[in-house]
């Protein structure tokens, strides 16, 4: 069975959000707080693109359709989704759960699929939307055009594979 309709709710969470931004360059703002809230960190005003993921993530793990491809119930759900400050930290999560976690440097023809998790070598962390060869679509938070991954706002753009570190995929 594809799950591809599920992977899509997920993006169609993130799409949602596009457009949110932070308060000045300050990393807070009333929803970038609620994002935040979705970690085990405490607080406001740090960097927050791996928050966006993790919050939506959350969102995404509400729906029972998805609860069940993934095998797991409302309480598991809480103990196994992500919930880490840190971009790169979501390859430890990644390979604690059992997910396929890819090197990029390893597998440079690598099929993505719509709602794999991407690290980038900056230290970002966004979300898949489309591949295309030798690029791909995403959206991450605090970020913009795809040039600064403390850009301050939910945004989508085109990036080459040469900047991602590692793909996560929770759905095949």
């Amino acid at each position: 069975m594809t799950t591809l309709h599920l992977r899509r709710r997920l993006v169609d969470i993130a799409r949602k959000e596009l457009g949110v931004t932070e308060i000045g360059t300050s990393n807070t703002g009333s929803r970038v707080e609620e994002y935040q809230r979705a970690t085990w960190l405490d607080g406001t005003g740090w960097s927050w693109c791996a928050a966006f993921q993790c919050w939506i993530i959350m969102e995404w793990l509400k729906d029972q359709e998805v609860l069940d491809a993934l095998k797991l119930t409302k309480v598991t759900a809480e103990h196994w989704r992500p919930k880490t400050a840190g971009a790169w930290d979501f390859e430890r999560w990644g390979r604690e759960k059992g997910l396929d976690v890819t090197a990029q440097r390893d597998r440079p023809d690598y099929v993505l699929h719509t709602a794999d998790i991407v690290t980038f070598t900056h230290s970002h962390v966004e979300l898949i939307e489309d591949d295309h060869a030798d690029s791909f679509k995403s959206i991450g938070g605090n970020t913009d055009d795809g040039t600064d991954r403390n850009g301050g706002a939910v945004c989508e753009h085109w990036n080459s594979r040469t900047r991602a570190r590692r793909y996560i995929r929770l759905l095949s």
